[in-house]
């Protein structure tokens, strides 16, 4: 393969490393080429992950913006933020003034809206207490001790890495589809046993450590968050495996999961 052009294939990102770095070259050779100062450029090269593993700029001009009198790349890694003063921002090293600061209210994805609901399961246990190691469930729509507890593009589902649209039409139909069985079958409650929910997320592990997604300190990961148990959270076996799974849950009765009759 010609070192200046991009391996569009799979192998880039998912299972190769070898051909991850000829498009990490690739990267950094023509990011260099639109930003004229070689230390800001060298802030923005792929450096300590495998590209594709942390989601790909889509970008007109951006890389050239950084070129501007009037914009400045601060590397809040190497001089962390302080506080917030009269007059802008302070970092360990400096003080910048501002007339406008837009801030971001965190990325913790797929636990943290679920965990600031917090519900409680059984014997008094809290969803934060049950995901205090690492999120758990099945099929990432379940969790074991939370009988009848139904959850969308939880972690442990294709959730983003898949059409969302599209995820949330297969999970309605599937939740739909357990919830009729119940009524059909006098049941009160389901969950999920600690077997088959273990199952899964030894699944799910065992498809992403077959992937550079898990080299990289990602949201993925839930390496953003301070203090989030780091483990790669969603199902990269891909949407269409993934729904054949919930299928075959399903066509087996839910065999694996605790029914209690009314």
């Amino acid at each position: 393969m010609d070192r200046d052009s991009p391996n569009s294939f799979e192998d880039v990102h998912v299972i190769d490393k070898d051909a991850n770095e000829l498009a990490c070259e690739y990267a950094r050779k023509k990011i260099k080429s639109k930003v004229e100062d070689p230390k800001v450029a060298e802030l923005l090269l792929p450096q300590d992950y495998p590209i594709g593993t942390k989601r790909l700029i889509a970008e007109t001009n951006y890389y050239e913006t950084y070129n501007r009198d009037n914009v400045t790349l601060v590397d809040v890694k190497s001089s962390p933020i302080e506080a917030f003063t009269d007059k802008g921002i302070k970092t360990s090293s400096l003080e910048y003034d501002l007339d406008v600061i837009i801030c971001a209210t965190g990325f913790d994805a797929m636990t943290g809206s679920f965990l600031k609901i917090n519900p409680i399961g059984k014997n008094g246990m809290s969803l934060s207490e049950k995901w205090k190691d690492g999120a758990k469930t099945t099929v990432g729509m379940m969790v074991n001790n939370f009988p009848n507890m139904f959850i969308m593009y939880g972690p442990g589902s294709s959730s983003v890495f898949c059409s969302l649209g599209q995820q949330a039409q297969q999970q309605g139909d599937w939740i739909k589809d357990l919830i009729n069985y119940m009524r059909d079958n006098n049941i009160k409650e389901m969950e999920p046993s600690i077997e088959t929910e273990k199952e899964w997320v030894d699944h799910v592990n065992q498809i992403a450590n077959m992937t550079l997604f898990v080299k990289a300190k990602s949201w993925y990961m839930g390496a953003n968050i301070p203090g989030k148990p780091q483990m790669f959270m969603p199902y990269i076996g891909g949407a269409h495996n993934y729904s054949l799974k919930c299928n075959e849950i399903a066509e087996s009765n839910y065999s694996g999961f605790i029914k209690t009759p009314h």
